[in-house]
């Protein structure tokens, strides 16, 4: 092991601290996205933050398809669509006209798209972890999906997570393998402005938490 490898199984310095602070603020769901490119070779980078991930049992059991075709993202926004749709009708009145203002997809816009499934029959791992909770493999996935985030968001690229969707269609339209279980749909670019608010409080949909909700046993 490195001395800096050493150094950094300890606590790490208050300045490291203090921009690991800001880069979690600042990790925003981005809706609005500029519509240049994003650099390949930072993609891969930001991709490889996934291996770093715990995961049950060492099971591993993500799985990722880059979302690239024109057919493919057309499916992927016309199922979007059908099921924004269906969720605005379950609402009424100020609540309803609330919902059809909010901005929940960066799809028309974002230069890159991710699919991150779950190999719900994976045998890596032996099934370590997952008996009584096979659940966790999807937990697994998405302690990914965070680092991948905050990789993203280290880069200056934003990712929105696009969850009002019908999975079992996305599954079709993907062709996926039988036995993944879709985690997130994910927009990926450059956004249009940052902000350490979330837009859902912004656009006075939702608050947080004045303090966070510890209960003691």
């Amino acid at each position: 092991m490195t001395g800096s490898a050493q150094d950094a199984m300890g606590c790490f310095p208050q300045a490291f601290r203090a921009e690991l602070d800001l880069l979690m603020k600042l990790r925003r769901d981005v809706r609005r996205f500029r519509t240049d490119p994003v650099d390949e070779a930072v993609l891969t980078r930001c991709l490889s933050a996934v291996s770093l991930a715990p995961s049950v049992g060492l099971s591993e059991p993500w799985r990722i398809i880059r979302v690239e075709s024109e057919a493919a993202r057309a499916a992927a926004l016309k199922n979007f669509e059908a099921a924004n749709a269906e969720a605005l009708a379950d609402y009424s009145d100020d609540r309803a006209a609330s919902y059809a203002r909010l901005k929940l997809s960066g799809m028309r816009e974002a230069p890159v798209q991710i699919a991150f499934y779950c190999d719900d029959e994976t045998d890596k791992g032996h099934g370590l972890g997952a008996r009584t909770m096979p659940e966790m493999r999807r937990y697994s996935v998405v302690t990914a999906i965070t680092l991948f985030w905050l990789a993203l968001r280290a880069e200056g690229l934003g990712l929105g997570w696009v969850s009002v969707l019908d999975p079992e269609q996305m599954a079709r339209d993907l062709n996926v393998t039988a036995g993944w279980r879709l985690i997130g749909y994910f927009c990926i670019g450059h956004p249009e402005h940052l902000s350490d608010t979330p837009e859902l409080e912004q656009e006075g949909w939702e608050q947080r938490f004045a303090a966070l909700p510890v209960e003691t046993r």
